[in-house]
C-alpha cells in the first residue's frame, strides 16, 4: 500500500518570512534516510512557495490560469513523502515518527494513494 505524507504549509513559510531551522532540516534528512534504509521510501520533496505556482480553474470547457501566491496557506502543501508499506497501521507508525516540519504549530496529513482496484469500484 502506498501512502502520501503531506506536509501542510504555514503562513510564515508561504510568505517567505520564516525558514525551518537547520535542526529541522537535519531531522527530516535523518528520517528520510531511515525510510530509505527500511526500503519503504518511494519519493520525498519540498515544494516552492505558492508565489511560483499557478492553478487552473475548470468551468465547463473553459480553463482559467490563476497565478500564485495564494492567500489560504492552510490549504497549501509545503512538501510530501511517499512510502510503500504493508498496512495502514505500518503507515501510521511511520507517520507518528515524522519530524516536526516547521517551528511552531504545524501539521501533516497522511492519505492512501488510489490503486487500480480502487478505480474499478471493487
Amino acid at each position: 500500500m502506498r501512502f502520501m505524507i503531506i506536509v501542510k504549509s504555514t503562513k510564515d513559510w508561504d510568505q517567505g518570512t520564516a525558514m525551518p531551522s537547520q535542526q529541522i532540516f537535519k531531522d527530516m534528512g535523518d528520517f528520510h534516510e531511515e525510510l530509505a534504509k527500511a526500503g519503504i521510501l518511494l519519493d520525498a520533496n519540498g515544494l516552492t512557495r505558492s508565489e511560483k505556482g499557478w492553478r487552473i480553474k475548470y468551468s465547463g470547457d473553459k480553463r482559467t490560469v490563476i497565478d500564485g501566491p495564494f492567500t489560504e496557506s492552510k490549504e497549501l502543501i509545503a512538501g510530501y513523502t511517499m512510502i510503500q508499506v504493508k498496512s495502514r497501521e505500518e503507515a501510521l507508525e511511520w507517520a507518528r515518527r515524522f519530524p516536526r516540519p516547521f517551528d511552531g504549530d504545524c501539521e501533516i496529513e497522511v492519505r492512501p494513494v488510489m490503486e487500480a482496484e480502487d478505480l474499478s469500484g471493487a
